[in-house]
């Protein structure tokens, strides 16, 4: 089933150029199952090859991911979880997955926008619980926008040095988003426990002021 997704996108791209390069990236950054692993390591192919030019390349899908995630906010923001729910049915999008991506949102913040482009399953479904909490639409288009181009960037890179073997970054791509969500819980991890050492050198400043004063009053 792959390798046929694999064909159908590749001739789509070569028959439509980068018109196909933009459908596929618009329907990748919505709720579609369309994996960029595969899409933008043939177009870094078809760069190697003179057939496209790389700077068109990130425009047209950095413009198409926006695009795709600004329709995804739409539905979030103006139908909620309802309208959700009826649409996800038609693209396999199941609730678990749905709820998984909402907690991730709440507990990242807006910045999970920039970050989420990097994770999969996440980057397919971030821009719904953006939506549904009606997150500034600037700063939504900003990190989405940054995010995206640098995603699509560096697929596109190892697609054009990998040539006729960019098939195998779809392959080891998993071992890759392993990676990116283990550096990222790290980070999580480091932040929180500096967040909490902060807060007891807080309490400790605090108890020791009040034991100042109260030494003081006597």
């Amino acid at each position: 089933m792959i390798e046929q997704l694999i064909e159908m996108i590749n001739s789509i791209i070569l028959s439509i150029g980068y018109l196909g390069l933009m459908l596929f990236m618009f329907l990748e950054s919505t709720m579609m199952p369309i994996p960029s692993e595969v899409v933008m390591p043939f177009a870094g192919f078809l760069i190697a090859q003179g057939k496209m030019s790389f700077f068109w390349v990130i425009i047209t899908t950095a413009i198409a991911s926006l695009l795709g995630s600004l329709f995804s906010y739409g539905l979030g923001y103006y139908g909620g979880i309802p309208l959700i729910r009826k649409v996800g049915h038609y693209v396999l999008l199941d609730e678990e997955r749905l709820k998984w991506t909402e907690r991730w949102f709440r507990r990242y913040g807006d910045k999970t926008i920039f970050i989420s482009r990097f994770i999969p399953v996440v980057r397919h479904l971030i821009s719904l619980p953006a939506g549904l909490g009606k997150m500034n639409l600037g700063k939504f288009s900003i990190y989405t926008l940054f995010g995206a181009t640098i995603w699509n960037s560096i697929l596109v890179v190892a697609g054009y040095y990998l040539g006729k073997n960019y098939t195998l970054i779809h392959e080891y791509s998993r071992i890759l988003d392993y990676v990116v969500v283990a550096l990222l819980l790290v980070a999580g991890g480091y932040y929180v426990w500096h967040f909490v050492k902060i807060l007891k050198k807080k309490k400790a400043q605090t108890a020791k002021t009040k034991k100042y004063k109260k030494t003081k009053s006597l």
